[in-house]
């Protein structure tokens, strides 16, 4: 490998590693703020806005400049929204400044997977996105385990004592010394930046016209919507990562529910679904061929009624197993799907305009799944309610596309019937 591919490789573990441990500082800080309940999911929805808003755009910011500047402006941007939570005096400040993280995450997304197209030989790219995609995940991981020490009274107290002679830091509180730590997480990230090479490639954009870029937009996801492979792995995608974003609040609420856990310990039961996550890629990527990968739809239908079980649950170690499963579950049907979905994103469109359409889709399930979420809790539905609609939801949807895909299916060979009959 290039040595400026273990570069970006630092940089984003980095880079990812303060997004997920920065979730967890951010609801404990809204926990201090005494915000209301349901707001605790907005956040993730103030933070996936701007992959909406800007899917368009953002494409274009990336290819406009070298991709190692354009992820050092995107870090930049996501230390000025971490600074500004140091300012929170409500919840509604505190929201506003994760945004501008947000949008710093919305505009390094493009070129994370962008430079490796440029920097390394075609050969050499499954393998480097194999890297990306398990750095990711130990990142997740890594991540809610830090974000959930940060905000351990022992630990935070521990770092709240530590004296720098003639050095006042100003830093006082537990939150405060929490987003200290994920600031210095996001310079690190920022300074590798720095450092991974200029590819040579050329980055003068053709077009720059808002409205053209929006039409091309528009014409791309109508394409991917209306191929028959990639309708339904784009449901299967965008089902997926609504509901993902949805079970991390579930998980916390049901884990101090069920299990009595405060936001330090339950904030790593999350960790335990993205290792289940993480096992079932592995194991789709030795067993699931990209022919067969419709093939594991049934599994997100299993997925669904698993999730309904963590009702039940009321030991640690069940729902640790029950977690892993979980996760097993969704990524052994989701890594398929997404290839499914990559490959035929890049035959109909190219890789960065499909890249462009996936986020947009995904991140827009999220907003509304989120919202969804935040309404039950508004509503004060009691969490093993919300977990029984969540996992029947999701069943139901799995349902309805995998007869959407066999509807494809038997149209499809009618329609073959009908050439044949012609032939003779």
């Amino acid at each position: 490998m290039e040595r400026g591919f273990y570069t970006i490789m630092v940089a984003q573990f980095f880079s990812s590693l303060a997004d997920n441990a920065l979730l967890v500082v951010a609801i404990a800080l809204l926990t201090d703020l005494q915000a209301p309940t349901f707001l605790t999911p907005m956040l993730k929805f103030v933070f996936v806005l701007f992959y909406v808003m800007l899917a368009p755009f953002v494409g274009a910011f990336a290819d406009s400049m070298a991709k190692g500047r354009v992820m050092f402006i995107s870090n930049s941007i996501k230390i000025v929204g971490c600074t500004l939570l140091f300012f929170a005096i409500d919840q509604y400040v505190a929201l506003s400044a994760y945004a501008i993280v947000g949008l710093g995450a919305a505009a390094y997304s493009p070129a994370k997977y962008g430079i490796l197209t440029e920097l390394l030989p075609p050969e050499k790219l499954v393998i480097a996105n194999g890297w990306i995609e398990g750095l990711t995940v130990a990142s997740i991981v890594l991540g809610t385990v830090f974000g959930g020490l940060l905000i351990t009274p022992a630990i935070s107290a521990a770092l709240l004592s530590l004296d720098f002679p003639f050095i006042d830091t100003g830093i006082d509180t537990h939150i405060e010394v929490a987003l200290l730590l994920v600031v210095v997480c996001y310079t690190i990230a920022a300074t590798f930046n720095l450092y991974i090479p200029n590819t040579g490639v050329d980055h003068r954009i053709l077009k720059k016209n808002p409205s053209f870029l929006i039409h091309e937009f528009a014409h791309c996801v109508k394409l991917l919507w209306t191929d028959k492979l990639g309708q339904i792995s784009l449901a299967v995608t965008t089902l997926f990562w609504g509901a993902g974003a949805t079970l991390q609040f579930i998980v916390l609420k049901w884990a101090d529910i069920a299990l009595g856990f405060p936001l330090n310990q339950a904030a790593q039961l999350q960790g335990v679904v993205a290792v289940g996550i993480a096992l079932g890629a592995v194991l789709a990527a030795k067993l699931v061929s990209l022919r067969d990968s419709v093939k594991v739809i049934p599994l997100g239908i299993a997925m669904g009624i698993v999730v309904m079980t963590m009702i039940t649950v009321r030991d640690l170690w069940i729902a640790v197993v029950l977690l892993v499963l979980i996760g097993g579950l969704a990524g052994f049907f989701v890594v398929p799907m997404n290839a499914l979905l990559q490959h035929r994103g890049h035959i109909l469109m190219g890789a960065g305009h499909s890249i462009a359409v996936q986020n947009f889709n995904e991140n827009s399930s999220i907003l509304v799944m989120i919202l969804l979420y935040a309404l039950l809790i508004l509503l004060d539905v009691h969490i093993y309610v919300v977990i029984a609609l969540f996992g029947l939801l999701v069943a139901i949807a799995m349902l309805l596309i995998r007869k959407w895909h066999l509807f494809n299916q038997s149209k499809e060979d009618s329609l073959h019937l009908i050439g044949m009959h012609k032939v003779h």
